[in-house]
């Protein structure tokens, strides 16, 4: 499955906004099979802030773990971002 976060907006800030992004895709999270991937898309997202990132990718990095893909990261403020939430969960995003 693959979500495009600029569905979500291409500004992404505040935590409060992430944590509604993440809840809007339960319903879809809940139907991916467990040899299935989940692909985060971040073209077209110009700032992704670390408090949206920690309560959107977070949950899903515990849930999915290894099968979380990340793609399309061209844009410095989205590696800037991951690059702190890995360090604050002391593990990796996979990317592609």
């Amino acid at each position: 499955m693959r979500i495009q976060l600029s569905k979500f907006g291409n500004i992404l800030i505040s935590r409060q906004a992430g944590r509604e992004a993440f809840a809007a895709l339960q319903s879809q999270i809940n139907t991916i099979q467990n040899n299935e991937n989940l692909e985060v898309d971040f073209e077209g997202v110009i700032i992704f802030s670390p408090s949206w990132a920690d309560e959107f990718l977070s949950p899903l990095l515990k849930q999915f773990q290894d099968r979380l893909i990340l793609i399309n990261l061209t844009n410095p403020s989205v590696i800037a971002t991951l690059e702190l939430l890995e360090k604050i969960h002391t593990r990796p995003f996979k990317r592609q």
